[in-house]
């Protein structure tokens, strides 16, 4: 499990640190950890250092200071390294120095080598950076061709503590980030600039996160394996309260995926019957039963059940029971109608909004998706599931969990209905609230990858992936 900090929290750790080391040693930690990670790129776009090219963008901070000691380990090795200066008075003296003894060379017209180079290493902004670049850095950025992008710490453009990107931006394949994960790199329009993320241990003492990202190895310790003192009830029944007459399909498959989440027992309370014997005979079928007079551990409600009178109900009497509820789609529709219907409850409660539901719930979603997630939790006093291309996962005292699997091929109808099912019966298992959330955002998002690499998937193909899902972790 990783924990994601804050630029304050990653200054202050370096603060401590660097008064403990000699002067330099933490800034060549962080060079020679860059220099190894352009080293193997460029290995594999050129077929070795010895006559490729790299073209380093430096601004006046640390992260132009590494990339100009990484680009003179680079040229020590064959690369032929050039350097585009953009504030050159302000340039760190003593790496510029170790660069050019090394032969890097100060490109007077960088845009002209750029859209030739094998690598670009951007060192233009660091975490401290704020808002879109400078016109000069921007025409610059334009001018890269198709070599590989390594980013130092975080993209230029990229604000490190919410993702935000306000205009021009570093668009990298690679960013080598140092100490932890900032939030920018994982979430909103930062994460899908920042390519694949590498972090570096430099060795900073980081406080206790309040946010965090599962890992694969985390998800398969928190699946629950049956033991052989258990039975259905012993590992969780999950009530299911989905589809309609008009909406069958989600029914099916928000009863289909809690099948795969490690209930033992599936029961179902919708309104679409005799779909969910025909598909799932193992699925035990309520008919004009309330749901306080059905025994399970949680209760998944909302998708494809309407917003009727006869929806309200089931919504009211199922939010009523002691036991964790999973509201979903057409539940939040309802809920947002009625947020008093919250008040009073005594189990835990998991919304599962994608944005234009949540902006019903809780008003707009702003570019700092994990800031908009929390403060729903805290005004809704929920565990909020934040769907999107990274899932946000929040409680009301703070804490959350990025999601860092998934695939733009899930933003298809139904996949909503899977993940529903699959959380609901984690829930049903025991998981705490926030944790069975986010484990079922890896696995849906797991499935979803599975599913698109054969190229377009529906719902019911990212349904069918989710026992590979499941053992992929595990393995």
């Amino acid at each position: 499990m990783e924990g994601v900090y804050s630029v304050a929290q990653i200054r202050g750790a370096e603060e401590q640190l660097m008064a403990q080391l000699p002067d330099g040693a933490l800034m060549a930690r962080a060079s020679t950890a860059l220099a190894t990670v352009c080293a193997r790129q460029l290995r594999a776009r050129a077929g070795g250092l010895y006559g490729s090219s790299a073209v380093l963008l430096v601004g006046s901070g640390n992260n132009g200071a590494d990339a100009l000691y990484a680009g003179a380990i680079l040229a020590r090795r064959g690369v032929c390294v050039s350097a585009a200066l953009l504030d050159q008075p302000r340039t760190h003296e003593a790496a510029l120095a170790a660069f050019r003894a090394a032969g890097g060379r100060v490109a007077a017209e960088p845009a002209a080598i750029l859209a030739r180079a094998d690598l670009v290493l951007d060192g233009i902004l660091g975490i401290g950076g704020r808002g879109a670049l400078r016109p000069e850095a921007a025409e610059l950025v334009a001018a890269i061709g198709d070599g590989v992008v390594v980013a130092v710490d975080i993209p230029s453009g990229v604000d490190a503590d919410s993702g935000v990107v306000e205009g021009a931006c570093v668009t990298a394949d690679v960013t080598v980030t140092f100490g932890g994960l900032k939030a920018g790199l994982i979430s909103g329009a930062g994460a899908a600039r920042s390519g694949q993320v590498q972090l570096v241990d430099i060795g900073l003492d980081l406080p206790e996160p309040q946010l965090r990202v599962l890992e694969a190895a985390d998800v398969a310790a928190l699946l629950r394996q049956p033991t052989e003192t258990d039975d259905k009830y012993t590992r969780g029944v999950v009530g299911v309260i989905a589809g309609s007459a008009q909406y069958s399909g989600a029914g099916l498959l928000a009863t289909g995926s809690a099948r795969h989440g490690g209930a033992g027992m599936v029961r179902y309370l919708g309104t679409a019957p005799e779909q969910i014997r025909a598909h799932y005979p193992d699925v035990v079928v309520h008919e004009a039963t309330e749901p306080g007079q059905v025994r399970v551990q949680a209760w998944v409600i909302g998708p494809g059940i309407g917003t009727d009178a006869d929806a309200r109900s089931l919504l009211a009497q199922t939010l009523a029971t002691d036991v964790p509820v999973l509201v979903d789609a057409d539940g939040i529709t309802l809920l947002a109608q009625e947020k008093q219907l919250l008040a009073g409850r005594r189990a835990a409660t998991l919304l599962t909004p994608h944005d234009r539901e949540f902006e019903r719930l809780a008003g707009r979603v702003s570019g700092d998706r994990i800031a908009s997630a929390r403060r729903a939790a805290r005004e809704l006093d929920v565990t909020l599931l934040l769907k999107g291309d990274a899932t946000v996962i929040a409680s009301p005292d703070g804490t959350a969990f990025v999601n860092p699997t998934g695939t733009p091929w899930l933003g298809s109808a139904g996949t909503g209905d899977v993940l529903s099912g699959l959380v609901g019966a984690l829930l049903a298992t025991g998981l705490p609230t926030q944790l069975a959330a986010a484990v079922g955002a890896y696995l849906h998002g797991v499935a979803g990858q599975i599913a698109g690499a054969g190229g377009n998937p529906n719902a019911a193909d990212v349904l069918a992936k989710l026992p590979a899902a499941v053992a992929s972790v595990r393995g």
